[in-house]
């Protein structure tokens, strides 16, 4: 149990209205204490009440007073691990009932995440309860909601009004949506949040800390039927989005593709292999697959990965699905082709590789890659105030203004650090790395090198830089500063590299979205 957490969710159902159950305000995260970044509020999320189940010493005795039936024994013998009744006595005092409240518990399900990593991976067990007959007023963090209000603000969403959160949706809406249930290859686990919008994780050929690519599947299980009028680009039964697993999940990719509709339609962010990888799979299921990509990301997509003609998109163009409307959206910065897509009904943006489940992605300085580009699109996906980021590595994320604030904060952060080293007198790309990661391991400062170039180069768009600093001078640095590096030897998986030749070493290994080794960074570049 060390590798994963267990979670209970309760589902509270409304004494005087059997349709209704409690859902419960979640708490935002931590401001920011600064006026900039805390003026972006995301919208109040509701959810389950629900927490975490710690293991018991003693099951049978800890676990005595508390009345839970299930259909099958091995239930049952999984909950009765753990600490139940204090997980319940926490959500007595989320929702403001007293302690000895009784409740008859039903175990309805255990639903275990896909393997997003990076982290321990998450099971939550779901129950279900009745109150008895009570007159208290609900505290301001709860209220009453049936299926039907749920899936309303699931579906139809507007800007900045409350939300609905992924706990309803597992252990609740997803059974009854009248989306297509994707018969997934037994080997492969699946999310869908919002309803329609399954991410499928995938083994790939992505960077350290993450071991997968999400697959984004969507096909609402109708056919277009012109209701999206004729302002769109593309229209098909279904959606896929980045297919980057690797060859030894190309079976499990076909098995994906082959149960889809025919009228296909394939969406790739940017060109990384880790999001085309299994475009050549895509091609052979259904050679009438309709690829829509950016003129910059499908130049650099190989012919062996796929052969036929593509449909470009800038960003701002629409396509139907299903009869669902989505919307690309230019968001340039990880590369220059890079493009997020919006699900408008649920208002959840899919955002590639600007986002991920934890830390920051690097920006490709070889593929056009730019923090001022960045900086735009972080500020454009605000404005955009989404209901959810879903980005192609890691988990959901329920708090977008805040996760998209802590990007712009980390970034600034390591600029005003670049700046001061500038300021302090460093002039060259090595001096500024050196100082700027000195308690780094050298080893890594060949990827940071990239990163300092961008800063350098956004620190110049915004006329930052001391005037007796040379621009011109920074730029012939680079040569010298791969001539310094290869004084220490990087080593990665047993293997030694003591020589680093050249610029060009120092942009191919920015490719990488974080400090992964130098051995898959060649091949992957």
């Amino acid at each position: 149990m060390a590798t994963q957490r267990v979670n209970l969710a309760v589902i509270i159902k409304n004494p005087l209205n059997d349709a209704e159950f409690l859902l419960t305000k979640q708490t935002p995260p931590p401001k920011f204490d600064d006026p900039e970044y805390d003026s972006y509020r995301d919208s109040d999320l509701w959810d389950l009440p629900s927490a975490q189940l710690s293991l018991l010493d003693n099951p049978v005795i800890s676990n005595s007073q508390l009345q839970i039936e299930a259909i099958d024994s091995s239930s049952l013998r999984f909950l009765n691990q753990f600490d139940v009744n204090s997980a319940i006595d926490q959500v007595h005092g989320q929702v403001g009932f007293e302690k000895a409240t009784k409740v008859k518990w039903n175990f309805s399900k255990v639903v275990e995440e896909p393997e997003f990593g990076p982290g321990i991976s998450v099971q939550t067990v779901y129950i279900v309860g009745e109150l008895e007959h009570h007159d208290r007023k609900l505290k301001d963090c709860c209220k009453w909601m049936d299926t039907k209000g749920c899936a309303d603000l699931l579906l139809e969403v507007k800007p900045h009004n409350d939300r609905i959160g992924p706990l309803v949706v597992v252990g609740l809406l997803n059974d009854s949506t009248q989306y297509v249930n994707l018969n997934l290859p037994p080997t492969l686990r699946s999310q869908e949040y919002p309803p329609g919008v399954k991410l499928v994780p995938m083994k790939s050929r992505t960077a350290k800390p993450f071991h997968t690519t999400n697959l984004v599947v969507f096909a609402p299980g109708t056919s277009y039927d012109g209701s999206c009028g004729e302002s769109f680009v593309a229209s098909g039964d279904a959606l896929i989005i980045d297919p980057g697993c690797s060859s030894a999940m190309h079976k499990e990719l076909e098995q994906i593709v082959t149960a889809l509709p025919r009228k296909l339609i394939v969406f790739v962010t940017h060109h990384h292999h880790d999001h085309v990888d299994g475009l050549s799979i895509v091609q052979k299921c259904n050679p009438d697959a309709t690829l829509l990509a950016h003129e910059n990301t499908f130049r650099r997509i190989s012919k062996d990965d796929w052969s036929q003609g593509y449909i470009p998109v800038q960003g701002s163009e629409d396509i139907c699905i299903g009869g669902e409307l989505l919307r690309f959206i230019s968001a340039p910065g990880h590369t220059d082709g890079h493009v997020a897509l919006l699900h408008v009904s649920t208002n959840s943006l899919i955002v590639g590789d600007h986002c991920v489940g934890q830390g920051s992605a690097l920006l490709d300085i070889t593929s056009g890659g730019n923090m001022s580009d960045y900086f735009r699109t972080t500020y454009n996906f605000m404005e955009i105030s989404p209901n959810v980021l879903i980005p192609m590595h890691g988990r959901v994320n329920m708090w977008p203004k805040h996760m998209l604030c802590q990007y712009l904060k980390n970034r600034r952060n390591r600029e005003s650090t670049i700046l001061k080293a500038i300021e302090d007198g460093s002039k060259t790309l090595f001096d500024i790395v050196a100082c700027t990661y000195a308690d780094v391991d050298r080893s890594l400062w060949i990827h940071a090198a990239s990163n300092v170039r961008l800063h350098v180069d956004h620190l110049a768009v915004q006329n930052k830089l001391p005037k007796d600093f040379s621009l011109e001078n920074f730029n012939r640095s680079f040569a010298e500063f791969s001539g310094k590096c290869s004084n220490f030897s990087i080593k990665r998986h047993g293997l030694q590299i003591s020589k680093v030749v050249g610029a060009g070493a120092v942009a191919a290994v920015a490719v990488l979205y974080s400090f992964r080794n130098i051995l898959d960074s060649k091949k992957h570049s």
